[in-house]
């Protein structure tokens, strides 16, 4: 070579990654956990489409940190997911990629020890092995897509993903989610505006080539068909929240205009709340008036929630976290996390939206 190097000038090193086909194999789909996100997609696609009169509530920790906290949080869940099956189909949170606005923790498959060791493969397998374990239990699993190779390891174990507000106007994202297989929630920018969201849902929803990888780790072009089933999340933006009557109503005539199902869901935490633990339960008090006043718009809620209330920082030693606790966004207990699911479940009896098959 007679000329200085032109690439690669700041990537000090490249770990082969095993690819997708490998970690599966170590962690195999059950005939159990397909039934289940099979089951779960049809059901969030029925309520989607109004042939399921019930609502859905997308709740669990901010993030995944501790898989042993995490499964005993989705045994309690699942108890009260068959509670309210009449009224609400539940679905649970499970986050491995975190999203950052400057630094700090990417989340499980990123650093699975929680001390800048970055074992990558590890929290792949690690994060497919907990969602596995989830589905067998029998409760669906939702998401965030954020690295868009991650989906080739895991898709095949979520039932509904979302995409966040910092990448919903991702080009990128929106390729990614016209091939997803589940029904795809597109939060509103951080700004607040929804035009990037409702964008989004209808670029998604269109075929697209990109490059990617295929189970066996090799870049391939990707072609798909598009995602019928892209709806709108309010989180709130800029410090202001955007569940209330009037920006709800705003949001059906910004999809109504874009000639788009007026599917919304209600994010509890975020801006709506102020990321205060508190506030969450009042947020969905909201959106269930509305209901009961006659809004039909309004499919389903997020909450975030865990063992513990609040949060906590990352310690050195890891070993020394609180356990059930987040360490990242606030979280409200289980305590309140029943109580909220029972009063919507009660709400929604009430206006009489039950189902007799759920």
């Amino acid at each position: 070579m007679s000329h200085a190097p032109t690439e690669d000038l700041n990537v000090v090193a490249a770990e082969v990654m095993p690819p997708p086909a490998r970690i599966k194999a170590l962690v195999p789909l059950s005939d159990e956990a397909a039934r289940t996100v099979l089951e779960g997609r049809a059901a969030l696609c029925r309520i989607l489409r109004r042939e399921d009169p019930r609502r859905f509530v997308i709740v669990g920790p901010c993030s995944i940190h501790d898989p042993d906290a995490g499964l005993e949080y989705a045994r309690h869940l699942l108890a009260l997911s068959r509670e309210v099956a009449d009224t609400l189909l539940v679905v649970m949170r499970v986050y491995f990629e975190k999203p950052r606005t400057s630094v700090g923790w990417k989340g499980f498959i990123n650093d699975p020890r929680m001390d800048d060791s970055f074992r990558i493969a590890e929290g792949m397998e690690r994060a497919r092995r907990f969602l596995a374990d989830v589905a067998e239990l029998g409760l669906p699993a939702a998401t965030e897509a954020l690295d868009p190779i991650a989906p080739q390891y895991l898709g095949d174990l979520i039932a509904w993903t979302a995409i966040g507000a910092r990448t919903s106007e991702s080009q990128t994202h929106r390729e990614m989610a016209s091939g997803l297989s589940t029904p795809v929630g597109f939060k509103n920018g951080t700004d607040g505006d929804l035009s990037g969201a409702i964008n989004a849902i209808i670029s998604a929803s269109r075929p697209h080539s990109f490059l990617g990888i295929n189970l066996e780790g090799v870049t391939s072009v990707i072609r798909t068909r598009g995602n019928a089933y892209g709806h709108l999340v309010l989180r709130g933006g800029s410090g202001r929240p955007n569940y209330d009557s009037v920006s709800v109503a705003l949001a059906e005539a910004a999809l109504q205009q874009a000639n788009l199902a007026r599917n919304l869901v209600i994010d509890c935490a975020h801006s709506n709340s102020y990321k205060k633990p508190e506030l969450q339960p009042l947020v969905l008090s909201d959106g269930l008036s509305q209901i009961a006043q006659g809004n039909n718009a309004i499919v389903g809620w997020m909450i975030e929630s865990n063992l513990e209330w609040g949060n906590q920082p990352i310690p050195d030693d890891p070993s020394k976290l609180k356990y059930g606790c987040s360490v990242t966004d606030p979280c409200v207990d289980w305590a309140a996390t029943e109580k909220m699911i029972r009063q919507a479940r009660d709400a929604l009896r009430t206006r009489g939206i039950m189902s007799t098959a759920p």
